[in-house]
């Protein structure tokens, strides 16, 4: 049930005002309704109703509103933008937000005003009618007048010039008590007559998303690498911020062959955003060249030098040179249907499969012992002991290494912790979920323990030092699945990064005695994978770029 009873609509809606909350309550019901009527006669202000006690926190889960985009100035794109992220999804495009809800069976309502001020209309509709067909979604579209579109979904039309819609004797109270320019108000939409200079990155970034973004999309010119960027990176920029904030997503967004300026009037811009960009690889970039989708990362060295083990969509295991992102080596052959990755140590890497195998990899660059010790049989490494002992299974779902350690997570929830304790192995698994385990990193302390962060399906990341009982309650928690985490020791404490299913990073440095540090970013594509360098630095996968981002 509602936390508090809902105040009724204004100007006499309560006849309109109960029919929508029947509807959302019915089983039964159309799955698509249309709000239409004339211009004035109260289609946004009966929807402002229905969003201000809808989209509260304690609305009983029939009654609530988890979308809602007024579609003055959108287009398609956009509209999948900004859904994504009121529904905790990673989605750039109208197929991708579809696929997305499509996947997620939680119930989802939502609410689109102005579809007639929308700059794409009939693409919108759509986008409606692909969504209304999803049998745990409902859709209420406002429009003047009903397309044939629409019609032809058979959905609940509530046309409010219709007098069923208004009780006469609560509308005439209503009106005599409301000032007259109030009772046909319409919400005034963004100011679009501040000039913008789709070459300037100030003027880009201080100016409204909407219009940036539907000025980006009618013209093929680059703009120097600005247009290409910025859509790119759209999901993120669309979001209510800081210029300064802005400015660096499109820095870690922008490609090689972006005009050079543009770097230096980015990084200018985005003082004060509590990130700097270190380099970034996005598709299409030649020089160094853009390693492809990163899936899976980690964080190894190679003699004094760190690099990074980036893992693609097909399997291939490429060495990139942290300090810059220049290539370093591949391993000669993909791995099939490979999921994740995690350097072990200088020599290894250790891969799990989709079907649950697990596999040691040595790394193509490290160095190879000479003379006699190359040629003696040194036997079984530990990592050998620890696979052997790691019986492969379907439900396996995340990896992650430490030192002597191997840690995997299940469909069930359930963390397994492989540890080498010569001479033997000593095995601990604990549940640590509600659902399929997401993500695992282990990061050793200053004091020689390790610690185990975990994600999962659910939301939440625990912590666990195996030689004790897990924190009883998560460290994070969030309505939306963990993707990544990473972990890295410092001199004031562990940085900690929660990568999560809606595109979002969270960075912390927590300690003894410095309290938290705290930042976020979102680069725009969904998060794949994360690493943390020695120094703090983090570095990013997505389908579209690979960024190091230094937080200040």
């Amino acid at each position: 049930m509602s936390g508090r009873p809902w105040s009724p609509p204004a100007a006499g809606r309560e006849p309109a005002g109960a029919a929508i909350l029947g509807w959302l309550q019915d089983p039964r019901a159309p799955r698509l309704c249309l709000i239409s009527g004339a211009p004035g006669s109260g289609k946004s202000m009966f929807l402002a109703w229905l969003a201000e006690h809808a989209t509260e926190p304690d609305t009983s889960v029939l009654r609530r509103v988890h979308g809602l985009v007024p579609l003055t100035g959108h287009s398609t794109r956009t509209t999948a933008w900004q859904l994504a992220e009121q529904l905790q999804l990673p989605a750039r495009t109208p197929g991708e937000l579809l696929a997305a809800v499509a996947q997620d069976r939680r119930r989802a309502v939502i609410v689109l005003p102005d579809l007639h001020e929308s700059t794409e209309p009939e693409a919108i509709e759509e986008l409606v009618c692909a969504l209304a067909a999803l049998d745990h979604v409902r859709v209420i579209v406002e429009t003047r007048q009903p397309s044939p579109a629409l019609l032809a979904q058979a959905p609940a039309v509530m046309d409010l010039t219709d007098p069923q819609w208004t009780d006469p004797d609560r509308q005439t109270a209503w009106a005599a008590t409301t000032p007259a320019v109030e009772q046909g108000s319409i919400p005034a939409g963004p100011d679009r007559q501040t000039p913008l200079d789709l070459d300037d990155p100030a003027s880009v970034c201080a100016a409204d998303p909407l219009l940036v973004t539907a000025s980006y999309e009618h013209t093929d010119h680059p703009h120097g690498g600005l247009r290409t960027a910025w859509l790119r990176s759209g999901p993120s920029l669309s979001r209510p911020q800081e210029p300064a904030s802005r400015a660096c997503v499109l820095w870690a967004a922008l490609g090689d062959d972006a005009d050079p300026r543009l770097r230096s009037s980015l990084e200018t811009l985005a003082q004060g955003s509590g990130w700097s960009v270190r380099w970034n690889r996005v598709r299409g970039d030649i020089n160094p060249p853009w390693p492809g989708p990163v899936h899976g990362m980690s964080a190894g060295a190679v003699s004094r030098h760190r690099s990074l083990a980036v893992l693609d969509h097909q399997g291939v295991v490429r060495l990139l040179l942290a300090d810059d992102g220049h290539p370093l080596g591949r391993l000669a052959y993909p791995i099939t249907e490979a999921s994740a990755i995690t350097v072990a140590d200088d020599e290894t890497m250790i891969i799990l499969s989709l079907g649950g195998q697990l596999s040691l990899h040595k790394n193509p660059v490290a160095t190879r012992p000479h003379g006699i010790a190359g040629l003696v049989d040194q036997g079984p490494s530990t990592w050998d002991r620890l696979l052997q002992e790691a019986a492969p299974s379907t439900g396996m779902t995340a990896l992650a290494s430490g030192p002597d350690q191997l840690a995997t997570g299940d469909r069930d929830g359930t963390v397994h912790v492989l540890s080498w304790n010569n001479p033997g192995i000593e095995h601990g698994f604990i549940a640590l979920h509600d659902a399929t385990v997401t993500a695992l990193t282990i990061v050793q302390t200053s004091t020689g323990s390790s610690l185990l962060y975990s994600g999962g399906q659910d939301g939440r990341v625990r912590l666990w030092a195996t030689d004790r009982e897990p924190l009883p309650s998560p460290v994070a928690e969030r309505a939306c699945a963990v993707v990544a985490l990473a972990a890295s020791p410092l001199e004031e404490g562990v940085a900690l990064a929660i990568g999560w299913a809606d595109g979002l990073v969270e960075y912390s440095v927590t300690g003894p005695d410095a309290g938290t540090f705290r930042r976020s970013f979102r680069p725009g594509p969904p998060v794949r994978t994360l690493s943390l360098l020695p120094g703090g630095d983090l570095v990013i996968g997505t389908d579209e770029s690979l960024i190091r981002l230094k937080p200040h």
